[in-house]
């Protein structure tokens, strides 16, 4: 059995320009548009899926004549590894109407929720040393966009 999971990201009708903004932000690939039939919800020829792939991960933007709204409950964590990543996929994802939240959430312009997280923070948050660990928390709690030489002060510091 090959079973696999495939994101469906659902828009009124941005699905193609949704698909087109993730490829250009994750250096990806559009890999097939799909249109609607005649006789069907949508007028003959829209758009009816785009699938594409960023970062090894297949996902399909749908569009449904219907406006989306996304909940913060369901997330695309990024760990990048450096600070100039961190800056790239927080700056793109909130341009443009994006909205940034707290400890590396934010909403890109069609209020899909991303965790910008770097590596590092998972990593140092589970740190044995309990004070070392909460430390790293609190400095995360104070951030929006994560700043690993801060992270990696409270770190060193506690």
């Amino acid at each position: 059995m090959r079973a696999q999971i495939t994101p469906f990201l659902l828009f009124n009708n941005e699905a193609e320009a949704a698909a087109n903004y993730y490829v250009s932000i994750f250096k990806g690939k559009l890999l097939e548009v799909t249109r609607y039939p005649e006789h069907t919800p949508m007028p003959a020829g829209t758009v009816l899926t785009a699938t594409f792939e960023i970062l090894g991960m297949t996902m399909t933007a749908l569009n449904w004549g219907q406006e989306a709204k996304y909940l913060e409950t369901i997330s695309f964590a990024i760990e990048p590894d450096t600070q100039e990543e961190v800056d790239y996929y927080w700056n793109a994802l909130t341009a443009d109407g994006g909205q940034e939240g707290p400890c590396s959430w934010l909403k890109d312009k069609y209020g899909v929720s991303w965790q910008v997280a770097p590596e590092i923070l998972s990593r140092l948050m589970k740190d044995p040393d309990p004070k070392k660990s909460a430390a790293v928390m609190q400095a995360m709690m104070k951030m929006k966009k994560i700043i690993i030489k801060d992270i990696q002060a409270a770190y060193d510091n506690a």
